[in-house]
């Protein structure tokens, strides 16, 4: 799986991302991130299990939907985070700014 996908889950409130993200796609992502934040209301929760990797302009991404959500009084939570991403995340201290949910273990 190297293509982008974005599902709507509940629209304006929760998206499942998965695929690459990466510099080839992050106008689709920026695009469909900000759609839902505009859509909603209340946290907007992004699943990225299923990601399977982030680049620096992916990270951007992801902040840039944190800073608009925040502008429209909302949280963005980026749920179900695997562990090599949230060892990506803790490195770019991005755990302090971003919501961040740990994929749960079974």
């Amino acid at each position: 799986m190297h293509d982008l996908r974005i599902d709507v889950v509940r629209p304006g409130t929760e998206l499942r991302v998965t695929g690459r993200l990466d510099g080839h796609n992050t106008s689709l992502a920026r695009a469909a991130l900000h759609e839902a934040v505009t859509a909603g209301t209340g946290d907007l929760l992004v699943h990225v299990s299923g990601v399977e990797i982030w680049d620096a302009s992916g990270l951007g991404v992801f902040v840039g939907a944190h800073r608009r959500a925040r502008r429209d009084g909302r949280r963005l939570v980026l749920a179900d985070v695997p562990p090599r991403e949230l060892k990506l995340l803790r490195a770019a201290n991005l755990h302090q700014v971003l919501t961040v949910e740990p994929l749960a273990v079974a």
